[in-house]
């Protein structure tokens, strides 16, 4: 089975729904303790001040207290609702590749296409820059862009822009070459004293489910070795890597065989 799990768009859409949802769950409050606290303050004559010694002040002191709460609640609320309006925005917009998407493959294989085009265009622009501005335009820089880039002293693409695509190109076929290994490996559950390691292909997880609560110190060592408890899945994971699947084995090797 391919890297990836099925669901991860509908993961994804979820969460941004749940984001949304709580923005508007805390817009309404907001705007409910704030008219709530505004019906409060009409009850208050504009401009009356606490009448020191009146058989008032206790009471209006008491409104103002009640107006102050409501006005910090709508204040928080409004706060929260912004807080989840900007992880739902962030959400949308983030096209980072994920280890559980199962198009991670073709996306990384197109990625790697567009940097290496884009390392051999810089590499030509800095050629045509050294022939001069009739170079440039025959590359099909535009006629006052060749004439700019002939007049500079500078190379176009500078070292640091070429080694830092460079870089990216190294990483990303890292990363294909770190799928496709996934794609090929074996399937390997390793049952230990107390447990057993399962490769969840279904969800893309590797797993240490116990067969009792681990006590603090290996819970102390599963979650410094990345592995969070999954209540719905009642068992210790995550992503399914070269790197977790091989913390696990350690973990298993050096502490849980014990």
């Amino acid at each position: 089975m391919a890297v990836g799990r099925q669901d991860y768009k509908e993961r994804k859409e979820e969460k941004i729904a749940t984001y949304k949802r709580r923005a508007r769950k805390s817009s309404i409050l907001a705007n409910q303790e704030s008219d709530h606290a505004r019906k409060m303050g009409d009850v208050i004559p504009f401009g009356q001040p606490i009448l020191v010694g009146h058989h008032s002040e206790g009471s209006h002191r008491a409104l103002l207290k009640r107006i102050d709460s409501a006005q910090r609640r709508a204040s928080e609320a409004y706060e929260k609702s912004e807080y989840y309006e900007g992880k739902a925005e962030a959400a949308e917009k983030n096209h980072s590749i994920s280890g559980d998407d199962p198009e991670a493959l073709e996306r990384y294989q197109k990625k790697l296409a567009e940097l290496e085009k884009a390392q051999e265009y810089m590499k030509k622009v800095n050629r045509a820059w050294r022939k001069g501005k009739a170079a440039l335009v025959a590359l099909g820089l535009p006629e006052d862009e060749s004439e700019r880039l002939a007049n500079e002293t500078k190379r176009p693409c500078p070292r640091w822009m070429l080694g830092n695509n460079s870089a990216e190109i190294r990483r990303v076929k890292e990363k294909i070459e770190t799928i496709k290994k996934l794609d090929t490996m074996t399937v390997e559950n390793i049952k230990f004293n107390g447990g057993e390691m399962v490769i969840n292909l279904e969800i893309n997880r590797v797993q240490i489910i116990f067969d009792a609560i681990p006590v603090p110190e290996k819970r102390a060592l599963l979650k410094s070795n990345g592995f969070k408890w999954s209540p719905k899945e009642r068992a210790w994971q995550r992503q399914r890597t070269l790197n977790g699947i091989n913390a696990a084995k350690r973990l298993i090797e050096q502490h849980f065989s014990r």
